[in-house]
């Protein structure tokens, strides 16, 4: 069955205003190539040969002994590639071995005893923090997932992962992959999926070049099955049209993405990639306020897939309900608790940049741009709480706010957040955050007891008005 191509990728130069970027892109949840971003990358020169290939020996010398996750592009299992670990040194061994051989086609190795290698998901930044092979392009610094990561563990019960287990620390990445050779063009690739949690993702080809081919998600239930329980795999060779009758219908949009270019690649867009050339990659998945909603919708739809599968057991489980949580946490990566602590942490984060903005809350707003991106980002998160409330009544949920803001990782987040809004104001802002002038003392004081405790996402929308109401007639035309 063919691929119905309707359309390619628009590409913008990367000295496009960041406002213009979150009305063109961000906020209609649009896809785009970005150029002119990687021009001062430590990752270009050290990462690259002369020849414009991957620094295979680089690696070697410098990283070999990392532990990483290889997928085996040749072999299925389940709904992805098989998996295995190896170092850094080994996986390059085994790319030079087998970029010397013959292999007409990725399934034709699942026949033979050799393997298409592909490292991904490597956390080389959290491995790696003294070597800064790039910075985060100002288009995606607005980043919530991997800013509450670096501070706090993403699970509510904080027993159940070491925080310094590189595994489970952030979803900063580094991806290797190899073309089979220079007569077949399709190489190391990925399945078709969307991103983890529906978050936004962006990836830069360091050397090398990909294509990708990526559907909107108003047609992403052509790629489903009947019963929508199982998408596609291969959209270029494992397609049965009696499974999946629709995605013959799908209009796709194509992407040659070359090297030092950057992709978008917004909420719920399946896609399906395959390195063109040996190609080295930088990726991160990231959500804020613009999709948070996309984040919630998942795990409701997971939820639910979680409860029906148990359903049966529900009159003889102890704790049918927690045994669901666990259940999604684990196939999900978070559940309801951990996402409602992830957002009342985010919350309170905004109310103190809030707070820090104006003396008393009754003094002139220094800075216009922060106050109304604040503002916005509260105003989302009240809406997605609003459509939670039903489903975490039953939790047995309790958050002592003032015992949050005590915390030196609520300080961290909340530092974090200050130097990234900064530099969205203004992209040449490079001052030190004083950190000297963070203090939670009167953001403390403007929570009362009546608030102080969160139980329930209402509980939560009222702590956000309390602290918020007198300081919105300040911000001018953004409401709450």
């Amino acid at each position: 069955m063919g691929v119905k191509i309707g359309g390619e990728i628009e590409r913008i130069n990367g000295n496009e205003l960041y406002e213009e970027f979150v009305k063109n892109y961000l906020e209609k949840n649009q896809p785009v190539v970005i150029t002119g971003l990687m021009d001062d990358w430590r990752a270009c020169n050290d990462w690259v040969t002369k020849d414009g290939l991957p620094n295979l020996s680089f690696f070697s010398l410098n990283f070999g002994k990392s532990k990483v996750q290889v997928a085996d592009c040749g072999r299925r299992e389940f709904t992805d590639q098989k998996r295995v670990e190896m170092s850094v040194s080994d996986f390059i061994g085994n790319w030079v071995d087998f970029s010397s051989k013959e292999c007409s086609s990725a399934s034709s190795c699942e026949d033979s005893n050799e393997s298409l290698l592909y490292l991904k998901d490597w956390h080389f930044v959290r491995e790696y923090p003294d070597y800064i092979a790039y910075t985060t392009p100002l288009f995606f610094l607005d980043d919530w997932l991997n800013l509450y990561l670096d501070s706090y563990n993403m699970h509510m019960d904080e027993t159940s992962q070491d925080k310094n287990e590189v595994n489970c620390s952030d979803y900063r990445f580094v991806y290797m992959g190899s073309k089979v050779n220079v007569d077949y063009p399709v190489g190391t690739w990925t399945p078709l999926h969307a991103d983890v949690f529906r978050s936004h993702s962006w990836s830069a080809n360091v050397c090398g070049r990909k294509k990708w081919l990526l559907l909107s998600p108003s047609q992403s239930q052509l790629v489903f099955d009947r019963h929508m329980k199982s998408s596609v795999y291969d959209i270029f060779e494992d397609v049965s049209e009696t499974k999946f009758p629709g995605c013959n219908k799908a209009i796709w949009l194509e992407c040659i993405q070359e090297q030092n270019e950057v992709i978008f690649v917004p909420s719920g867009w399946y896609h399906q990639v395959q390195n063109m050339e040996d190609t080295i990659s930088i990726n991160h998945n990231w959500f804020n306020a613009h999709n948070l909603s996309w984040v919630w919708k998942l795990l409701l739809k997971d939820y639910n897939e979680a409860k029906g599968y148990i359903e049966d057991i529900r009159d003889i489980c102890d704790d049918f309900e927690g045994l669901c949580q666990r259940n999604l946490a684990i196939n999900t990566g978070m559940n309801f608790p951990d996402f409602f602590i992830f957002i009342i942490r985010f919350s309170l984060a905004n109310l103190f940049q809030l707070c820090s903005l104006v003396k008393d809350h009754k003094i002139k707003v220094h800075d216009p741009f922060m106050a109304q991106h604040t503002m916005s980002n509260l105003a989302s998160i009240k809406q997605v709480v609003s459509d939670m409330e039903n489903f975490l009544q039953k939790l047995g949920f309790c958050l002592d706010v003032k015992e949050v803001l005590k915390k030196p990782d609520f300080m961290k987040l909340c530092i974090a957040m200050g130097v990234t809004c900064r530099r969205l104001r203004d992209e040449q802002w490079k001052h030190n955050f004083d950190t000297t002038e963070v203090d939670c003392g009167d953001f403390l004081h403007s929570i009362d007891d009546s608030c102080g405790k969160v139980y329930s996402p209402n509980d939560l929308v009222k702590l956000i008005n309390h602290v918020a109401t007198d300081l919105s007639a300040i911000f001018g035309e953004v409401k709450l």
